[in-house]
């Protein structure tokens, strides 16, 4: 509420009263009691309909602070006090700049605007990167990246701490493949508007877009920026994919990209049908696997580990929820790809296998993303992510920021191309290791 509509508000009730004080006095022919009576009555309906007024114009709901409805029966002018109190000196300098910007802004600001930026402004104070708000179209366009396929660039992104859009990967034969953007390429701008890891899920709504339509990105690899003029193409997440990559003996390939929906039922089939080709030995490939649910992370855990614990996770009330695999298991020997974007859900994955020493990790040091989100829809079809739990591997460590160190450490191939399997230098590491092992 703006100044002069408060000096209005508190002269009106002085008038009130005034106008109060003189009926009282002034001689009448009805009973005192009676004049007393409805004088009293007055004075309150006035006090709850000024608590009232402060309540809808905050948007607020009848609340006190304790979290109780406040019925009109309850309404005195000591809790009146109380609760305009609360709620000035809770909101009371938003309401001013409001109102200053209602009265001076050069242009016109819908009520809209200012909720939704309030709103994306509570989630920027947390300072947290994986806590955000999405509006209903952000939040669509959010569900639709673990639908299957999307119109857009082909490009796994994440906050960092140090502020910028970063590069964690891209799928193979898309268009940010083929323009060749790298890990760890960072993404500044987009059709020119600078953008930084507090609007990410913003700049994830301009990159994707209508197939065959263009979108111009510009990365900072290094010191150097580089623009560059992008086809969106439509974007099909395979999140599984295998083979036989080895015929003597027969070792087989399983790369994770991701951990969407249904990848847990995707990951056994691909791992049945190598088995049913003969398969002896296996390569889990994580590496630039970003992440996702947590829940098909512990089926794929469970199904390839044996009795251990998989991951727990610990909220700010101490709180803890422990997921544990049962004593079924694979009983082929493997072995784990993880890289620099190795995240999340795929971390979880790795550290379970190395703690419970189920085959070894080869490869760099992961992300290190050791925090738990939450997603909550709200009934106007927005919602908001926030992080509410951190996750421990099985022998007690919260890897957040520091990453998993591999049991064997390969970096890759200077001139390794993704089309040209020759040039893994890890995994072919990884098939050599295997052929010892299934030799001995």
């Amino acid at each position: 509420m703006n100044e002069n509509a408060n000096n209005e508000l508190i002269n009106e009730e002085e008038t009130i009263e005034e106008k109060v004080e003189t009926k009282v006095i002034v001689k009448t022919k009805y009973p005192a009691w009676l004049v007393i009576l409805c004088v009293l009555f007055f004075v309150s309906t006035v006090i709850f309909a000024v608590t009232l007024h402060h309540a809808l114009l905050y948007n607020e709901s009848m609340i006190s602070k304790e979290g109780k409805l406040i019925q009109p029966s309850d309404v005195s002018s000591t809790l009146v006090k109380k609760d305009l109190n609360y709620y000035k000196k809770r909101y009371g300098k938003v309401d001013e700049i409001r109102d200053f910007v209602e009265k001076y802004f050069y242009k016109e600001v819908s009520d809209e605007d200012f909720k939704e930026g309030v709103i994306r402004g509570l989630f920027s104070a947390l300072d947290d990167p994986y806590s955000t708000y999405f509006s209903a179209k952000e939040y669509k366009e959010f569900n639709e990246l673990n639908e299957g396929s999307y119109g857009g660039l082909g490009i796994t992104i994440s906050p960092s701490k140090s502020g910028y859009i970063t590069v964690i990967s891209t799928f193979e034969d898309t268009p940010a493949s083929r323009a060749g953007i790298l890990h760890d390429d960072k993404i500044i701008k987009v059709n020119g508007t600078e953008y930084g890891a507090d609007k990410m899920d913003l700049a994830v709504s301009k990159m994707k877009g209508k197939p065959g339509t263009k979108v111009n990105i510009t990365i900072l690899r290094g010191e150097e920026e580089i623009d560059l003029d992008l086809e969106r193409a439509e974007i099909v997440i395979q999140s599984v994919k295998s083979e036989i990559v080895d015929e003597n003996p027969k070792i087989g390939y399983i790369r994770i990209r991701s951990f969407d929906q249904k990848v847990s039922e995707e990951f056994e089939e691909h791992y049945n049908e190598l088995k049913a080709q003969g398969m002896e030995a296996f390569v889990l490939d994580l590496r630039s696997n970003p992440g996702g649910s947590l829940a098909e992370c512990v089926k794929v855990s469970d199904f390839i580990l044996g009795e251990q614990r998989i991951v727990s996770t610990k909220d700010k009330a101490g709180h803890e929820q422990v997921f544990d695999s049962d004593k079924s298991k694979v009983d082929l020997p493997f072995i784990v790809l993880i890289n620099g974007a190795s995240a999340s859900a795929s971390e979880i994955l790795s550290a379970a296998i190395q703690d419970g020493k189920a085959a070894q990790l080869l490869g760099t040091n992961t992300f290190g993303k050791g925090v738990v989100q939450t997603v909550i829809p709200l009934s106007d079809s927005s919602a908001f992510k926030v992080t509410t739990s951190e996750y421990f591997t099985p022998k007690g460590e919260n890897i957040h920021e520091k990453g998993i160190k591999p049991d064997i450490e390969l970096e890759l191939s200077e001139d390794f191309k993704m089309e040209d399997r020759t040039t893994d230098n890890q995994l072919n590491k990884g098939i050599e290791i295997l052929k010892k092992e299934i030799n001995k």
